[in-house]
């Protein structure tokens, strides 16, 4: 017979008590290893430890020009996080190989030190979320001022690994309709890489940026100008109101339509702006509409956590529809369809675990 404990409420197990308690002190703990993640990837630990032998703390400060009082503490912390091995006889800290290659830039998207910078993100909002629960509405996205950046980075990397040899072979007849010539818009294009890429790779097409975020347009026209392109363009605009009929032979949305206002107003938005032979990718998280179907996804907790704290709020500051992250592809495949699109292919790429890949025609 097992024994059990009495609460006010009700007999609870002591095993399964004690095993769910072990587990929340697991979580906490666990959550102060994810703020020394992220500090480590934003000040290059990783990447400079990844270079090192055994060193000391004195000598991994020196090789990454930081205060070495610093270093010691963050190195204790994720050495008792079992992150980096420590020799106390020669008190020194090492990166293990098989670490490196989750934590460091060379990882490109998988590095998930990056995804770390997440959490303390949504924290600097969590006072405005939690007086939502009271009130309503929403968290802007001036409440986020370090949104734009983190995603730039994190779009980068994927990009870089995918989108040229991946994604663009994804959609039929796309690589030779782009080296023929086409228009092209990227709504919800963020900083823009995703448009450079493409506009570099094929310059007989020509390629416009949507985003309403004026310091994302500004980021995405550095870059283009950086890299001497002439056939970009990129506009700031509320992509809830695109206002073009057939002009495109391809629009493209990377997670961007889930966190809109009115996705729905979107969606018909992008289907109205093609040419009647056009294409839609859509590029948004991989989920299903249903939690039951979520539980065994690795990152489903994070999904519902960005989702509360970001995706869902910032579409209800604006008085839309919150539709959140993890909207699923049932509902993304329905929403696609209402929008007018006849044709919905549902793909998926090794370099990036967290999206769907939605080919989208009207015939």
């Amino acid at each position: 017979m097992s024994l059990t404990t009495e609460t006010a409420t009700s007999p609870v197990e002591s095993s399964a008590a004690e095993e769910f308690a072990e587990r929340m002190l697991g979580v906490f703990n666990d959550s102060a290893l994810c703020l020394l993640l992220s500090v480590g990837h934003q000040i290059g630990l990783f990447d400079t430890m990844s270079t090192l032998p055994p060193s000391t703390s004195a000598e991994i400060a020196a090789a990454a020009g930081l205060d070495e009082r610093y270093v010691r503490e963050w190195l204790n912390g994720v050495t008792a996080g079992r992150v980096v091995e420590h020799d106390p006889e020669s008190s020194s800290y090492w990166l293990p190989a098989e670490h490196a290659a989750s934590l460091t830039t060379g990882a490109g998207p998988g590095n998930l030190a990056r995804m770390m910078q997440l959490v303390p993100l949504l924290a600097e909002v969590e006072e405005q979320v939690v007086a939502c629960f009271t009130t309503g509405g929403g968290v802007g996205y001036d409440a986020f001022p370090r949104f734009h950046r983190l995603m730039a980075e994190d779009s980068e990397a994927t990009h870089d690994a995918g989108l040229l040899d991946l994604v663009v072979p994804l959609v039929p007849r796309l690589r030779e309709t782009l080296t023929a010539g086409a228009r092209v818009a990227d709504v919800g294009c963020g900083s823009g890489h995703a448009v450079n890429l493409l506009a570099r790779a094929f310059p007989d097409s020509r390629f416009v940026g949507y985003d309403f975020a004026v310091e994302a347009i500004e980021s995405a026209r550095k870059e283009s100008a950086a890299w001497g392109l002439a056939n970009t363009e990129f506009v700031v605009r509320d992509i809830a109101d695109l206002g073009a009929v057939g002009e495109y032979d391809v629009v493209t949305a990377f997670d961007a339509i889930h966190d809109q206002a009115h996705p729905a107003t979107v969606l018909a938005n992008i289907a109205t702006a093609l040419k009647p032979d056009g294409t839609f990718l859509m590029v948004d998280i991989k989920a299903s509409s249903h939690v039951h179907e979520n539980l065994e996804e690795p990152a489903a907790t994070f999904l519902y956590t960005v989702s509360l704290m970001h995706c869902m709020t910032v579409s209800l500051a604006q008085g839309g529809d919150g539709l959140g992250t993890a909207w699923g592809r049932q509902t993304a495949e329905r929403m696609l369809h209402e929008a007018g699109f006849a044709n919905v292919d549902v793909h998926e790429i090794e370099t990036d675990p967290f999206n769907s890949y939605y080919v989208a025609t009207s015939g």
